[in-house]
């Protein structure tokens, strides 16, 4: 009984030491962990006594362990970086709603109608040995002579005739007819007949009055783009939240280059040479950009007058509405159809038209931020704005059409205070 009293002491002894000693290694262990340093400006510095930071030469000091940074969720939003989300106290608006009605100006030009135009072609091969004609849009009237033409098979067929000529005569209305079919007219046919001689020069004569063009020339109407408005000091677009969006280009009046046929030059057989344009009805071609395009359409009214002469106002209808791309620029050309007037070809022209808009919301100009060819819009969320990408539509009035489904929603009225220009936007 003694023996196992002994015994039980002993065993309770050994667990009290064993206990202290694991106690011991722990503390020491704790204590070893507390007497780490490390370098506040880096933190990858980590000694275990004091001493000075290798890379800034900077005290070390104790590190501290098993302690976790603890963010309130509260502001966990208001953390993130300024190209993602703003803080501001601006003010935020609504977007409008509903149809809109915009009068809008566009430029155009007067110019010919190419419904009533007369084409010259050559009927024979031959050389060009005469041309009156030296500038394109040249005025001519019926009856005036254009050029002279030698052509070997015209010859062959006037030696024809005369050799028929000689005989009973049974050939000989044939052989009129063929050259009335290759080009010469009835005068010129009788003129060989009465002299025996051959035309080696072949007259051509305009069938029409009008003004006579170059068939090789470029009959479509040439554009010039318009130039952009500018601030001149740069900041222009910062006030308006948007850069000003460049005019569509206008159509550019008919201009009198000279003519590239020249004397010498060979023509073929059923070449179109020339067209001549009659000046009996002309055309008014105004240009509208893609957006006010898409809101036009065949029978529209339009009024229009004269760049130089603002007072005296005109009705229009358009009787064509063609989409054009041309020089690397997308537009489109709706013309007017004139009747006889007082209009010149080549004068310009301003016109007003009213277009009606139904879908989307709209903006001011300075709501919308401009991201390349992306516009960008500050959309309030509690107490910060977050930039949203939207799609938008045409520009009339100071406001821009948003075709994005922004009706619930609240933005910054001007788009220019939240841009950090030290950092690119980031949207959603």
């Amino acid at each position: 009984m003694r023996s196992s009293y002994i015994v039980s002491i002993l065993l309770g002894m050994s667990v009290l030491l064993f206990g202290a000693a694991a106690c011991k290694n722990k503390g020491g262990r704790e204590a070893h962990a507390e007497q780490l340093y490390t370098c506040p400006m880096h933190p990858e510095i980590v000694k275990d006594k004091p001493g000075k930071c290798p890379i800034c030469g900077m005290d070390l000091v104790l590190k501290e362990t098993n302690k976790e940074l603890v963010v309130d969720s509260s502001i966990a939003g208001l953390t993130q970086s300024v190209n993602a989300r703003v803080v501001a106290a601006i003010p935020a608006i609504a977007p409008a709603g509903g149809s809109r009605i915009h009068a809008s100006e566009v430029n155009g030009v007067i110019t010919y109608d190419t419904r009533d135009q007369v084409s010259i072609a050559s009927r024979v091969g031959g050389r060009v040995e005469k041309l009156w004609i030296r500038y394109n849009y040249q005025p001519v009237k019926k009856g005036q002579l254009i050029m002279e033409i030698y052509s070997p098979d015209l010859a062959a067929a006037q030696q024809e005739l005369l050799y028929v000529a000689q005989g009973d005569g049974d050939m000989l209305p044939r052989a009129k007819e063929r050259l009335q079919l290759l080009g010469m007219q009835p005068t010129q046919i009788n003129q060989v007949l009465r002299s025996g001689k051959i035309l080696y020069r072949v007259p051509v004569y305009s069938s029409s009055d009008g003004y006579i063009l170059e068939k090789s020339a470029a009959t479509s109407v040439t554009t010039t783009a318009a130039p952009a408005s500018s601030g001149g000091d740069g900041m222009s677009s910062m006030e308006g939240g948007a850069p000003v969006a460049a005019a569509a280009p206008v159509p550019a009046a008919p201009a009198s280059t000279p003519v590239l046929l020249r004397e010498g030059q060979y023509v073929s057989a059923g070449q179109s040479l020339f067209t001549i344009y009659r000046a009996n009805t002309l055309v008014a071609a105004f240009s509208f950009p893609p957006q006010l395009a898409s809101g036009i359409q065949k029978g529209q009214k339009l009024l229009f007058y004269l760049t130089t002469d603002n007072k005296a106002m005109q009705t229009g209808t358009i009787g064509l509405i063609e989409p054009v791309f041309r020089n690397g620029q997308n537009f489109t050309l709706a013309r007017v159809y004139l009747g006889n007037g007082h209009f010149r070809v080549g004068q310009l022209l301003t016109a007003s038209i009213s277009v009606m808009y139904t879908a989307g919301w709209w903006l001011p100009k300075k709501a919308i931020w401009r991201l390349g060819n992306k516009a960008v819009v500050f959309k309030k969320e509690q107490d910060v704005y977050t930039p949203v990408e939207v799609s938008t539509g045409v520009e009339a009035g100071g406001m821009i059409q948003v075709l994005t489904d922004i009706g619930s929603w609240k933005v910054a009225a001007n788009a220019a205070y939240l841009v950090d220009s030290e950092s690119f936007i980031k949207t959603r």
